[in-house]
């Protein structure tokens, strides 16, 4: 009894003993644990789970001791966006060659290292992948430090994959690729994401750039498409498509979202139209001019409220968000040049083109978005635009400004009304229901019409972006209004982009009409400024720095004169046929005049912009920043700081 009561006295003090610590090994003090030994586990990694093995180990190579570790890591993080990033390039190799490392394969307990040569040959491949999203390549994708030679012992992270991949190619009938798009709304911050993950992965023929900000700081951002992208190319025309001016007229927005993602891979695709499109045009797509507007039309949609809804009438149409921040209707904000037009419509030599702003203009509201595409118009040489809204279905066109100021409907043609109601109806017939007889449909008002309408006709507006942009400019601008829902629930937008998408492809090929040209001088070299006219027409366009230009003409036999002050005019009859494929090529040789040449007083007052320098401020608006943010994180950053996760420095290209 004694005997058996020790021996439970000394289990117990056994199992209450500590455990033990260096130079704490004397006898009775303490207990020596055994650490249990590591063995194989399970792969349950989801990002990881079709690897070629089934069994890791942990610690893994990044000495990360348990699953959850590798799970809640940035690196874990970054091989589960990095297909999104790379817009499906290079995967699933990288993401493979990422969990050899975080779940490397282990065989009898012990870790099998992923072959260096296997990543090195991954690293050759998609190198440029990274560095076309100003993105480093991974610390642990290090060939060196991470994977081992044949000789050591190593096993093909990609083991099975190419294998797996020509089984299911051979099981799949042959059949055209295709653009994949994701048909929803988009948040400016997505929106911003997008156009920049679309140019990187068409750095060939696509960049982004800002034309300013908005009110509240927002980058009005821009994505280009062309074959000299980032410079005007000579007698390449530029055409620019402009969305989301009211901010809570959205369909637009999203289609020229869509329109990017599509012509970046229908390119590298090789579809021979989108190709030649963009080889021959300039394309600048500008899906929100209103990104502050639009952050409140969607907040006030995701609110739920049931004030924007009309059964009588047409649903959504809740103006909250139509204005910018500062409660501007950018449509109603540019300078009234049509006024101008008709007040001076009597005298012999008036003007209908390159009108300049008046000085009076700058004493008022000029809102940050306006005057940003202002200064574009003004910088880039534009033959051709379309400004996408909503709330009806149809293709309005100048004049917007009726030519009577007590008459809110009535027909109001510019010298080009021939060619601008031809340029509406290429949009409303490429679109599916546009041009429909249904009078009973959205827009059905206009059936009879064709779809299409002066705008001064269905309603007078002064100070919109249209009348200005072929008023000051040698741009010719169309308003397309997309359907009566001006924010369109998300099922709905793979309808809209079925039925605008030949359309927003025909008006932009509709650019190469009319005639394009230099004007030089005896030297050979291109005179800026100089004026083209057509008898007949009362509308001149300029030519563009290097002399070149572009003027949108119906078929037909025309007398066209190429004039600059210093010089003798020269004329040409040229003769358009119909069915031309691409504009005419008409050249003119200008001839020194020893005549002391007239002094044209309006250039000088067209070059006047902004006077009195009240609004520069526009252009530095959110420069100035906090010392650590001068320097601009790339576009992906954000995928990472959102989170709470550590942000990865070690992917900035320059840390």
């Amino acid at each position: 009894m004694k005997l058996i009561l020790l021996l439970s006295v000394v289990t117990l003090v056994q199992c209450a003993l500590p455990r033990c610590e260096p130079g704490n090994y004397f006898q009775g003090w303490c207990k020596v644990f055994k650490e249990p030994k590591p063995k194989c586990t399970d792969i349950v990694l989801g990002y990881c789970d079709d690897m070629s093995y089934s069994e890791t180990f942990f610690p893994n190579i990044l000495e990360q001791k348990t699953r959850d570790e590798a799970e809640l890591s940035t690196e874990y993080l970054l091989l589960s966006v990095i297909h999104s990033l790379l817009n499906g390039e290079c995967s699933p190799d990288i993401r493979m060659l990422g969990c050899s490392v975080l779940a490397p394969r282990c065989d009898n307990g012990k870790i099998i290292k992923p072959c260096r040569s296997t990543c090195e040959s991954v690293q050759r491949s998609c190198a440029n992948a990274f560095e076309r999203i100003d993105m480093a390549w991974p610390y642990f994708l290090d060939c060196d430090r991470f994977f081992v030679s044949e000789e050591e012992g190593c096993f093909d992270p990609l083991e099975g994959l190419r294998e797996s991949q020509e089984m299911i190619m051979a099981s799949v009938s042959p059949e055209e690729p295709s653009t994949v798009i994701k048909f929803t709304h988009h948040s400016n911050t997505q929106m911003f994401d997008i156009l920049k993950e679309t140019a990187a992965r068409c750095p060939n023929i696509s960049r982004t750039y800002s034309i300013g900000r908005s009110f509240e700081g927002k980058d009005l951002l821009v994505i280009e498409f062309s074959s000299s992208v980032g410079e005007h190319e000579l007698l390449k025309p530029e055409v620019r498509f402009v969305g989301n001016m009211h901010g809570n007229e959205v369909m637009g927005r999203e289609l020229l979202i869509y329109l990017a993602q599509y012509l970046c891979s229908e390119y590298l695709l090789g579809n021979s139209r989108i190709q030649t499109l963009v080889n021959t045009t300039r394309i600048h797509i500008f899906p929100s001019m209103n990104p502050d507007g639009y952050d409140m039309a969607s907040a006030d949609m995701q609110s739920g409220s049931d004030n924007d809804y009309d059964e009588v009438a047409q649903p959504r149409v809740n103006s909250i968000g139509r204005a910018n921040a500062q409660g501007i209707d950018l449509n109603r904000n540019f300078p009234d040049l049509t006024s101008i037009v008709y007040n001076r419509r009597r005298y012999k030599r008036y003007r209908s083109d390159h009108v300049p702003i008046p000085t009076t203009y700058w004493f008022g509201k000029v809102a940050p978005e306006t005057y940003a595409v202002m200064k574009w118009m003004r910088s880039i040489p534009f033959v051709l635009s379309a400004n996408l809204h909503g709330g009806d279905l149809v293709v309005s066109y100048p004049y917007d400004r009726s030519k009577h100021p007590l008459e809110t409907n009535m027909f109001s043609p510019t010298p080009d009304e021939q060619v601008f109601t031809k340029l509406a109806r290429t949009y409303a017939e490429a679109h599916a229901t546009m041009s429909d007889s249904d009078m009973s449909r959205c827009g059905g008002v206009f059936a009879g019409k064709g779809g299409i309408v002066n705008g001064a006709k269905w309603y007078s507006i002064a100070g919109g972006m249209t009348d200005f942009s072929y008023l000051h400019t040698n741009c010719f601008e169309i308003t397309v209004e997309l359907g009566c829902d001006k924010f369109p629930a998300e099922e709905d937008l793979y309808t809209g982009w079925q039925e605008n998408k030949e359309a927003l492809l025909s008006f932009l090929e509709a650019v190469h009409q009319g005639i394009k040209g230099i004007v030089k001088g005896e030297d050979g070299n291109g005179i800026k400024g100089a004026t083209v006219s057509v008898k007949g027409i009362r509308h001149d366009i300029k030519t563009a720095e290097d002399g070149d230009y572009w003027r949108l003409l119906n078929p037909g036999i025309y007398i066209v004169t190429a004039s600059a002050p210093g010089y003798a005019k020269a004329m040409k009859r040229v003769h358009l046929p119909a069915h031309m494929q691409e504009a005419g090529r008409v050249d003119f040789v200008l001839k020194k005049d020893e005549l002391e040449p007239e002094i044209d007083t309006s250039v000088d007052a067209y070059g006047r912009f902004d006077p009195f320098n009240q609004f520069a401020h526009y252009n530095i608006r959110g420069v100035v920043r906090r010392e650590e943010e001068i320097q601009e994180k790339p576009w992906w950053w954000s995928y990472f700081t959102r989170s709470t996760f550590q942000a990865p420095s070690w992917l900035l290209r320059n840390h």
